[in-house]
């Protein structure tokens, strides 16, 4: 097989060129080809220098991630980059696109580092649930000091090559067009001379003098690492680096490596990784599928929901028309979509030309006649289906011929939807979540009638617009809002038996959702879709409205709240509750939190197993890609079908029998087969 690796000289200098694509994956080929090149250097006289260069779009992008669980086959990286770095000829990396992961700590074991204006460098192998492993948590912060290595190492976000400059981990940024030449013409100015290696480097002595460093990492980004095993191992990596030698601090970081490349949140990281990536993947369209032009996007309603779909669109490029009923919605709307992006800039996330660029290809519109020239329209109006039809059927009288018209809904049926249009087959569901602008996830939801190149466009635009896609069928709910429902069900029925709503909403947050119920509905407010007769109190979440308890907005919903908004547990709501359950007779009793989690999660994981079971979702993992990007499921756990799948079916089924709830064919087939739902 040809190596993935070769070498060329130029006079005294010996340029060792990876060419792996797509992302010139650190496999064990490529491995292999860097020792033979290097030592093709080193035992030839004539060669003084080493350039190290990737062709293709980008410089090596990380480990090969198909490699993870395998046994390991030879050389392993970290015994290839300290090959690499004990060379007393001067080695070079050369780095444009990405060096990321094995790509970074590659670029680290050189002596020298340059890059492109463009070029992005980093080590994100947290987001697996990991941490460098070939020296990157002991090379780096002695290369720049462990103040700049720590949020590289244990939050993983890229940085630019300017701020690796500043950082000093990089010693150039060159021009963009001859990188090679500049990389040799370099290469060449330090033959020579003695070579700095990253680790005999003394920058690292900050965490030494300073040790507060750590401690005030720890508190600044505390909500983030919430939960997560690796950003605690990457401190105590980085920390070792000040406080052991290099050959000490690598067998630390062996050690703090092995740990979490065999425990359960790397392999719920690593499931995800997958998932994310196969939710694109629509089995029954043909990978050729022509995408349709979207280059103007027509948004019905400007309130909240619609007003943050529109901002995904301007934020990307796309022209959008956005249409309102009256001036004054139409005015509001459109202000507070500019106030979004102001603030966005005020925290120094985008420039005030960003937001002008923006604000400056959207087009507020009172006529329906605006929209005639769209390729995409979304209605983003009331949640009631007359409504809905009665939209789609003025879009298809004025829309043109071929365009997609969209539902936001995120319940109703979209193949009725469909029925009030001459083109079913250009209807869709795109269900964006609140609030629309930040939210990554987007239920694509596919009608009966929906063509394949609609699917495909909708599929392609949401990863254009920075969204992450999963495909649904049509159901009441779809797949996030279905599985949310029999979770809140039990949640209301847990509390009328005694159980305290405030232990409820803590079991969620234990397990690790941002969360739980009875907060989440304070803060979208409790009186969303409340008939506002008092005379009518049928529920729990009635006798609140009724007694002005709206939530988060009114300082007083399920919780009482202070001007922080820091919640404390209401007498008069517990005492709301104790009446209702007085009055169906329900008794109270005492409810452990290992109820509480298991009549919460348990019936989730059965409903995952029903829509799988009537094909609205088209894998399992896809039900995790959903609920870790929509609802503040732990990404940690993998998501609810994963995270069953490890606890074992059996478990899930045993708990839903004991608490007297239903259990599908599906998910039991599943548990018998004995393989889970992967």
């Amino acid at each position: 097989m040809t190596s993935p690796i070769r070498t060329e000289r130029h006079d005294n200098v010996l340029v060792i060129i990876s060419d792996n694509p797509p992302v010139n994956a650190l496999g064990q080929a490529v491995r292999a080809g860097l020792v033979e090149g290097i030592e093709e250097a080193l035992s030839d006289d004539a060669v003084e220098a080493v350039v190290v260069r990737c062709d293709g779009r980008t410089f090596f992008a990380g480990a090969d991630i198909t490699e993870f669980g395998k046994p390991p086959v030879g050389p392993s990286l970290p015994d290839a980059l300290d090959r690499l770095e004990a060379s007393d000829k001067p080695v070079v990396a050369a780095i444009h696109g990405t060096a990321l992961g094995g790509g970074c700590e590659v670029a680290l074991a050189c002596h020298y580092r340059l890059a492109v204006p463009s070029a992005k460098l980093g080590l994100p192998e947290v987001k697996l649930g990991l941490i460098p492993g070939a020296a990157g948590t002991q090379r780096l912060p002695r290369l720049v000091g462990a103040e700049a290595a720590l949020p590289l190492v244990a939050i993983g976000n890229p940085i630019s090559a300017k701020k690796a400059k500043d950082i000093g981990l990089l010693d150039d940024v060159v021009n963009e067009d001859d990188l090679a030449g500049q990389a040799i013409a370099f290469a060449k100015s330090k033959v020579g001379q003695p070579v700095p290696r990253s680790s005999e480097g003394t920058a690292n002595e900050d965490g030494i003098k300073n040790p507060d460093i750590f401690d005030e990492f720890r508190a600044k980004n505390g909500r983030k690492m919430r939960g997560f095993d690796a950003p605690n191992a990457a401190i105590k990596a980085v920390k070792a680096a000040g406080e052991l030698s290099y050959a000490d601090g690598v067998k630390k970081e062996r050690e703090l490596f092995t740990a979490l490349m065999t425990g359960s949140q790397s392999q719920a990281m690593r499931h995800y990784f997958f998932a994310e990536r196969a939710a694109n993947k629509i089995d029954d369209v043909p990978a050729d599928t022509p995408i349709l032009p979207v280059n103007k996007v027509g948004i019905v309603g400007a309130g909240t929901m619609g007003g943050g779909i529109a901002m995904n669109f301007l934020s990307a490029g796309i022209p959008v028309t956005i249409l309102e009923m009256k001036q004054d919605a139409l005015d509001r709307g459109t202000g507070v979509m500019r106030k979004n992006y102001e603030n966005t800039a005020k925290r120094g996330r985008m420039t005030m030309e960003q937001v002008e660029q923006a604000m400056g290809i959207l087009t507020p519109t009172l006529d329906y006649g605006d929209l005639a020239d769209c390729d995409l329209v979304i209605e983003a109006v009331y949640e009631n289906m007359d409504v809905k039809k009665e939209v789609f059927a003025k879009l298809d009288e004025v829309v043109k011929d071929g365009a997609i018209l969209a539902s936001n809904t995120s319940y109703l049926d979209i193949d009725e939807i469909a029925t009030a249009t001459q083109r079913p087959g250009h209807v869709i569901g795109l269900h964006f979540f609140s609030p629309a602008n930040v939210m990554k996830l987007l239920e694509v939801v596919r009608g009966e009638k929906t063509r394949d190149d609609v699917l495909a466009t909708s599929m392609k635009l949401a990863k254009k617009i920075g969204k992450i896609a999963a495909v649904s069928g049509v159901c009441p709910g779809f797949i996030g809002n279905r599985m949310l429902s029999p979770r809140q069900q039990q949640a209301n029925q847990l509390i009328m038996e005694g159980a305290n709503y405030w232990d409820v909403d803590d079991v969620l947050l234990e397990f690790g959702f941002p969360m739980g119920p009875f907060q989440m509905g304070d803060l979208a407010g409790i009186d969303i879709g409340w008939h506002r007769d008092p005379q009518k109190v049928t529920t729990v979440r009635e006798a609140l409205c009724t007694a002005g308890r709206f939530g988060q907005k009114a300082g007083k919903g399920f919780y009482d709240y202070d001007e922080s908004r820091n919640r404390t547990p209401s007498d008069e709501v517990k005492q709301i509750i104790a009446d209702f359950a007085t009055k169906e007779g329900t008794e109270q009793r005492e409810i452990s939190k290992d109820e509480i989690r298991e009549r919460l999660l348990y019936p989730m994981v059965n409903e995952g197993a029903k829509i799988l079971e009537e094909g609205m979702a088209q894998r399992a993992s896809d039900i995790d890609v959903v609920w870790i990007n929509g609802y503040g499921w732990p990404l940690y756990t993998g998501g609810p079908m994963f995270w069953a799948s490890q606890i074992g079916l059996d478990t899930v089924i045993a708990g839903l029998e004991k608490h007297g709830l239903p259990v599908s064919d599906y998910l039991r087939g599943k548990a018998e087969a004995g393989n889970g739902f992967n």
